[in-house]
């Protein structure tokens, strides 16, 4: 079947809207992946500055904050006096305590 000179001219008139369509699709096509993306970045933004919740550990986990107030200063001076009474405890084995121990700088080479 042979092409009329008629449907040439019928055809030569679309080919324009027909280049519309075709630029509009591509167009769309990008114009929703800019969008994805753009859902995605905000959404990724989101997540890093938002605050994550802990998870529950359990009662007796790292996260508890034990009180400053005497208490705590008490059981500072505890430790020491603990250390001082266990070195106190073991006569047998002899400590050896330099008193000038830090007070002097030694700069030969």
């Amino acid at each position: 079947m042979a092409i009329q000179p008629i449907d040439l001219q019928t055809l030569f008139t679309q080919v324009d809207k027909v280049a519309r369509q075709q630029s509009a699709q591509r167009e769309g096509l990008a114009m929703q992946q800019a969008i994805q993306g753009a859902q995605l970045q905000r959404k990724t933004d989101e997540q890093i500055q938002a605050v994550n919740e802990t998870q529950n550990t359990g009662e007796d986990g790292a996260e508890k904050v034990k009180d400053r107030g005497a208490q705590g200063q008490e059981s500072g001076g505890g430790k020491r006096k603990e250390q001082e009474s266990a070195d106190q405890e073991d006569p047998e084995v002899p400590v050896i305590r330099d008193p000038f121990l830090g007070r002097t700088i030694d700069i030969s080479l």
